[in-house]
């Protein structure tokens, strides 16, 4: 495999920032540092790092540390216009105490990292996974509020005053937010502690079910998006409308990932040998992508709940000596070659 060295003349390393962005133009012949600028994280900005790298003509590519995040919208620009865009997931650098830290210094780092590299990763791109990727994350946020807010609930419940307290004794959770929902504090209702607690508790009710209803609906959305794009991702055992959405954000596009095996380690379902003496193992890996990761580990444990199959081979595996945690590690590397074997297909609607 042809390191980017071989393959360019000369790589633009960019630092991104929330405002401004710092680039470095480094030639590859020389290894030199051919110029230098920081713009403004803006369309006129981005058209000035065009033209700062049109003064140096031949092959090019773009380096760039977080382009899905503070360099996503020049990462967009440049792929609009044609080019070639690297994306790094850290550029090397010493320790800070060295005092070699400034944004140029950066840029030119991951030009330079960049040209070392032999596996280049694209940049994630497409509005259909832009949307998905806005649609996970604040559901994200909504199921993690709803929670927050049902356990102080509960926990206010058990600190409130007797009167109060009673009314929900005795009751789940989810009934406890039904109570607190229907709760009508007023100026009968007695002292200010029992006034205030039932006030309290019945905001908190409201709150859970305002976010509830709010992840519901981003949940319909992501459907939505999943089905117009690759419907056939939930016709797949254990995949639903969330672990599709989250499989496909990761994926992001054909050639993202080289083979089934980059898209097992951005998953972190790789194995990672872990041997030593007479002893032949394999643990898991613990980097990669945890959404991801997270989505392939429910779809293992859907089928081994409800696939006969992945029972029966689970049961084999056993047999053989290994552990639960270990034929887990063994089924997503598996479902991470089978969904990326599909998803590198065409669906067949078209």
């Amino acid at each position: 495999m042809s390191m980017l060295a071989e393959l360019v003349e000369v790589v633009i390393g960019v630092d991104t920032h929330s405002q401004t962005h710092t680039a470095a133009v480094v030639e590859v012949a020389t290894g030199g540092v051919l110029a230098r600028a920081t713009v403004p994280a803006d369309p006129d900005g981005y058209a000035e790092l065009l033209a700062l790298a049109e003064q140096h003509p031949g092959l090019r590519a773009w380096a760039m540390e977080g382009a899905g995040g503070y360099g996503a919208g020049l990462a967009r620009h440049l792929a609009e216009v044609g080019e070639w865009v690297v994306e790094l997931d850290r550029p090397k650098r010493p320790a800070r105490r060295a005092g070699a830290k400034s944004d140029p210094i950066d840029a030119e780092r991951a030009a330079r990292d960049a040209l070392a590299r032999t596996q280049l990763a694209a940049p994630k791109t497409g509005p259909e996974r832009a949307a998905l990727q806005m649609r996970l994350t604040a559901r994200r946020m909504a199921v993690q509020a709803a929670t927050d807010a049902g356990r102080q609930l509960l926990a206010m419940v058990i600190t409130a005053p007797e009167v109060v307290r009673a009314r929900f004794r005795g009751q789940s959770t989810r009934t406890m937010i039904t109570t607190a929902a229907a709760l009508r504090p007023g100026a009968s209702s007695g002292a200010i502690d029992v006034l205030t607690a039932l006030t309290v508790l019945r905001d908190l009710a409201r709150r859970v079910r305002f976010l509830e209803a709010e992840a519901l609906e981003h949940e319909k959305a992501i459907r939505a998006v999943v089905r117009s794009w690759r419907p056939d991702l939930l016709e797949v055992s254990g995949v639903g409308p969330i672990v599709a959405a989250t499989v496909l954000t990761a994926w992001s596009h054909p050639g993202r990932c080289r083979s089934d095996a980059a898209f097992a380690m951005l998953a972190g379902t790789a194995p990672i040998p872990a041997s030593s003496g007479k002893t032949v193992r394999y643990r898991l890996n613990r980097s990669g992508d945890r959404q991801l990761n997270r989505a392939l580990h429910t779809v293992a444990l859907s089928r081994l709940q409800r696939d006969e199959r992945t029972r029966a081979y689970a049961d084999r595996r056993r047999a053989q000596g290994k552990t639960d945690r270990e034929i887990k590690r063994c089924l997503k590397r598996y479902i991470a070659r089978e969904l990326f074997r599909r998803l590198e297909s065409a669906p067949a609607a078209a």
